[in-house]
């Protein structure tokens, strides 16, 4: 996009870079600097005149910011750091899943986790990733329980065909990045507290997430599903700023949420069960509408189906209604929640308890790809 937006030759972009390297050397030559190494920490360097001497900067004390300590250790980074990634608990995965890796077989298998243990399931879905690419392997062809506390970041960046199934509880960034994996996150079975009263991960959940599906069998923490992109999620619960700055997915959060929610979300969908009237109140209703989740009946009579075609992304003709009452139902098949199951028990009166997030653009720009697609299909008859 920003190539062909681009009026020049590359071969000027290239240039531009030249005739910046060549000034850069002849400011370093006047310092009297060879090496850009040289450079950091040489606040002396600076001329500060001009900007000390703004009207802006009176009465501001910058003698801190510019202070040049007299040291003999160097003032720039000489040491590596040893992530010891030689001890990452993703080489146990990865030999675990090898016929899965190299043959495509399916492969399921145990293993506990401690909270040391970070980024679980990234490794592994690089190797996945370097035979099959995006497409990755088939839907749950690696199928790991882990046991006991995530570090952070379980499930970053997890690839289509892997499902890390966690007993237990996780930290900040669950899924982080996912890229068509399937994270699940739930209670050990002897728990007997309820989902929507019960923090299960931490905050910052599917950052960033792209593709995928996730199942929390509890309460997720602040700005759950910042910047997805793609990503299907269930959660019993969030904190503030929920759905900040989503692009695309489908979200449904079974309990309470905090304030702040939907702040710049500019796609996606999310369905929040709101059955005291509470929700409106935490929106944040600038970008987008708060609806009603109606009946297949009630929106086939109501809703272009075009519409729903594009919303769906392939499954044409679905009314909100099946869609929310799909995800609710995968949700219990894979974390047994008490929340899901009272729902659907009592799906009815539940299914209108549910407030719709949609955002206002995203259901313009759907109308007129719908529109176009008409046109085009219009003229191609003709």
């Amino acid at each position: 996009m920003l190539r062909k937006r681009f009026s020049g030759q590359p071969e000027h972009v290239v240039n531009y870079f030249f005739f910046i390297a060549e000034e850069v050397r002849e400011i370093m030559a006047q310092l009297g600097i060879r090496k850009f190494e040289d450079l950091i920490g040489r606040a002396d360097l600076l001329d500060k005149r001009h900007a000390i001497d703004h009207w802006k900067a009176q009465g501001l004390d910058f003698s801190k910011v510019f202070y040049v300590p007299e040291v003999d250790s160097p003032r720039r980074a000489l040491d590596t750091q040893d992530h010891m990634l030689e001890k990452s608990l993703d080489h146990k995965l990865i030999e675990k899943a090898r016929a899965a890796i190299d043959k495509g077989e399916r492969v399921s298998f145990i293993q506990p986790i401690r909270n040391v243990n970070r980024s679980v399931g990234a490794m592994l879905s690089g190797e996945v990733a370097k035979r099959y690419g995006f497409d990755g392997l088939p839907e749950d062809t690696i199928h790991i329980q882990l046991n006991g506390t995530a570090g952070q970041s379980f499930g970053a960046f997890l690839a289509h065909g892997v499902t890390l199934d966690l007993v237990g509880e996780g930290n900040d960034y669950v899924g982080k990045g996912l890229s068509g994996g399937r994270v699940i996150v739930r209670c050990p079975n002897d728990f007997r507290g309820f989902g929507p009263e019960h923090i299960i991960v931490g905050n910052t959940v599917l950052f960033g997430a792209i593709a995928g599906e996730a199942y929390l069998n509890g309460v997720g923490g602040e700005r759950f599903a910042v910047r997805n992109s793609g990503a299907a999620a269930v959660v019993e619960g969030v904190g503030d700023h929920g759905c900040e700055y989503m692009t695309g997915g489908t979200v449904v959060v079974l309990g309470e949420t905090g304030r702040n929610f939907a702040a710049g979300m500019s796609g996606g969908v999310a369905y929040v069960y709101d059955p005291k009237g509470q929700f409106a109140a935490r929106a944040n209703t600038a970008m987008v509408d708060l609806e009603p989740v109606l009946s297949a009946k009630e929106q086939a009579d109501k809703i272009d189906r075009d519409i729903w075609h594009a919303v769906t992304r392939g499954s044409e003709g679905e009314a909100d209604e099946v869609i929310l009452k799909r995800l609710i139902e995968h949700h219990f098949r894979h974390t047994g929640s008490f929340q899901a199951k009272e729902l659907l028990e009592k799906w009815e009166e539940a299914r209108r308890a549910f407030v719709k997030v949609m955002p206002k653009e995203y259901r313009r720009a759907l109308k007129e790809l719908a529109q176009a697609a008409r046109a085009k299909s219009a003229t191609v008859a003709a």
